[in-house]
């Protein structure tokens, strides 16, 4: 009977680690594990990269392979800061993606180059999301400590480091700093910011591998290692996604996306041009509030996350950290529209209209940028912590106006990075691996009629209420 062959995916997110064993013949899961991460709460957003690795130490473990797997690999969540000394210590905490303090850096930068440009070059016009202008943050705040810099990595290049003692990363994840295009780092926009590019990973081809597990790591000594990705990339490989297949994510940010057919350059920064992790590309939209600002609306209103109502003339913009799209950094929370008769089922239900509005009126720009269908008939792929709940599922049926299908496969992201550790065993391109899984299967939701009164009536709302959330006077 031949050996069962079994790799690890993990997962390192914004609020947790989450580790899958996945059977490489069958794409079956052995074994789960998770571990929570502490992130600040007040102007910014940081998290201490050590608590990840004492996180990730958990997470395998609890998969009951850790000692017995043939490959790893590791996503994680993208743009953050890690800034190390020159021992491999964490500086200070890292920055994280939805730290919103560097937004009048990313401005600097827009205003330097230029959107269209910075777009043509890294594919993306930056935000405060990005990595780029995080970097910029420090060196303008903290010199001290940037000072004292031996090495920048993103979370899941950190992780990958501990284990395998190789400084490399990979294209798509690399895709969101803002200093990396299809020709390598851009030596304009680190010299702009004051990185030298000798403080970064190496960024390695497609399907390669970035090492192996080094002795004294949670893992067996010798296990295979993957490059690992970006969670929006692993989570596009878990779907074995083809292209102008739509994808919308409900997590604590939420993402559109679909493997593009050409390199996107979006100048009006609403899609973010990334790479994928298999030379190809990944037009992509993000907002920073999706289901923690809905269920904290649902706590404010003392309803559970379901007990929504139809019906009312409340709008809410749920921002409340700020926003990426549309790109409001200062935003706040704002509900309008409000009557005697308003219920709070109704405002719960605006709750989430807000925040799924920015996301579905993007996906036509997210199609057209990576040279996808229109007028296709492919259903939505709707992934993600919410993903299962009614509510978000009516919501995006009846603000979509499409067909949802909602993958029976769950933990995508470190599902793509088991499909991308499988890769290093087989030889297969990671996507072909989880096609080969039939991760993608599950129920299709049927459409129902786009509801175009909602939808204008919260773009209204936006475009008056640009003002109170500090849009430039030119978008107002």
């Amino acid at each position: 009977m031949a050996e069962q062959r079994v790799v690890i995916g993990v997962d390192s997110s914004t609020q947790s680690t989450k580790a899958l064993a996945v059977d490489i013949d069958t794409g079956t899961v052995l074994g789960q594990g998770r571990a929570p991460h502490t992130v600040s709460t007040g102007a910014g957003r940081e998290s201490d990269p050590e608590q990840w690795w004492e996180a990730l130490g958990r997470a395998v473990a609890g998969t009951g392979w850790a000692d017995r797997a043939a490959a790893v690999s590791i996503a994680g969540q993208q743009h953050g800061l890690v800034t190390l000394d020159a021992s491999g210590v964490p500086v200070r905490p890292a920055l994280l993606w939805n730290d919103v303090r560097s937004a009048p850096q990313a401005g600097g930068l827009r205003a330097a180059i230029g959107a269209a440009e910075i777009a043509r070059r890294t594919g993306s016009v930056p935000t405060a999301a990005f990595t780029a202008p995080k970097w910029a943050w420090l060196r303008a705040n903290e010199p001290a400590a940037a000072d004292r810099v031996a090495a920048v990595r993103l979370p899941h290049d950190f992780l990958t480091e501990r284990l395998t003692g190789e400084a490399v990363t990979d294209r798509g994840d690399a895709s969101g700093t803002g200093w990396w295009g299809p020709d390598g780092y851009d030596r304009d926009v680190l010299a702009r910011i004051g990185l030298d590019p000798g403080l970064l990973p190496e960024v390695l081809p497609p399907g390669a591998r970035a090492g192996a597990v080094r002795a004294g790591t949670p893992l067996r000594e010798g296990t295979l290692v993957a490059t690992g990705t970006g969670d929006n990339m692993a989570a596009a490989l878990g779907l074995g996604l083809l292209p102008g297949q739509p994808v919308l994510s409900l997590g604590t940010s939420g993402t559109v996306y679909a493997v593009g057919r050409t390199r996107p350059a979006d100048p009006s920064g609403t899609v973010a041009g990334f790479a994928d992790t298999l030379g190809g590309w990944l037009p992509l939209a993000c907002t920073l509030n999706c289901t923690l600002a809905v269920d904290r609306f649902a706590d404010l209103l003392g309803r559970g996350r379901e007990e929504v109502e139809d019906g009312g003339s409340a709008v809410v913009l749920p921002y409340l950290d700020g926003e990426r799209t549309p790109d409001l950094p200062g935003a706040s929370g704002l509900v309008h529209g409000l009557r005697h008769d308003t219920t709070p089922g109704q405002l719960l239900q605006a709750a989430y209209d807000g925040a799924a509005h920015a996301l579905l009126t993007a996906l036509d720009d997210v199609l057209r940028a990576g040279g996808g269908d229109l007028a296709g008939d492919e259903p939505l792929l709707l992934i993600g912590g919410g993903a299962r709940g009614g509510a978000w599922q009516r919501t995006v049926l009846r603000l979509s106006g499409r067909a949802v299908r909602v993958p029976d496969a769950q933990e995508l992201v470190a599902l793509g990075a088991a499909a991308q550790a499988a890769g290093l065993l087989t030889g297969e391109p990671a996507d072909a691996v989880a096609r080969r899984w039939r991760t993608v299967e599950g129920p299709v939701l049927k459409p129902v009629a786009r509801d175009e009164d909602a939808l204008e009536r919260i773009g209204d709302t936006l475009r008056r209420a640009g003002a109170l959330q500090g849009a430039p006077a030119e978008d107002q």
